[in-house]
């Protein structure tokens, strides 16, 4: 026969229950998390004209070769990004359709859009928000910062757009505090899908 549990015990358990509910359904979300940024990952470096069997030899060169692993990080900087997903922050829009992929490293962050969605510098809101409203204004309130000796000029917010005629390339970000980034990443979210919809219509 089995014996009843005591008021104590059984709070005890039911908050044990609740807090390994809770941590699976983190872990669920983690998984997806991971998987989604690996995904995206392997598509940047199959765009770059790498094939599987070209990403295991570099992973045996890194092993093998650190000193020259170094150099071939400096020349090929997507494989030393591929290595760190933590640092790999995928952008979609509300229904999970890819926009971008952010690469963080260290304070400067790259912005590289999803190549089938052909996104154009002149549609907007990217000149008239994100470049105007979010971009310069970072850029002027830090050289205000620089001007007073507030600021060390090489650590002063600047940004620069790569674009093939109105084709947008990437946008590499320099100086990227965590304040920033989470304002830079929702608002670049926010652009891109908006430049989606025009797109689209």
């Amino acid at each position: 026969m089995l014996m009843p549990l005591d008021s104590e015990k059984l709070k005890v358990l039911l908050n044990l229950r609740e807090k390994l509910e809770q941590r699976i359904k983190e872990l669920e979300v983690e998984m997806k998390e991971a998987s989604a940024t690996l995904e995206a990952v392997n598509a940047i470096l199959l765009e770059k004209g790498f094939k599987r069997g070209d990403i295991k030899e570099v992973k045996a060169t890194v092993a093998e070769t650190p000193a020259e692993t170094a150099a071939a990080t400096e020349e090929a900087p997507v494989e030393h990004r591929a290595i760190e997903p933590e640092n790999v922050i995928p952008l979609k829009t509300m229904n999970e359709e890819p926009l971008a992929i952010i690469y963080v490293d260290k304070h400067e962050m790259h912005v590289l859009p999803d190549e089938s969605k052909k996104f154009s510098i002149s549609t907007p809101p990217f000149q008239n928000f994100l470049v105007e409203r979010v971009l310069a204004k970072m850029q002027e309130k830090d050289n205000e910062l620089v001007r007073q000796g507030v600021l060390a000029p090489d650590k002063m917010f600047a940004y620069n757009i790569i674009h093939e005629g109105d084709l947008l390339r990437e946008i590499v970000i320099r100086n990227v505090d965590e304040a920033r980034l989470k304002e830079l990443k929702s608002s670049i979210r926010w652009t891109l899908e908006k430049m989606y919809e025009k797109m689209k219509s």
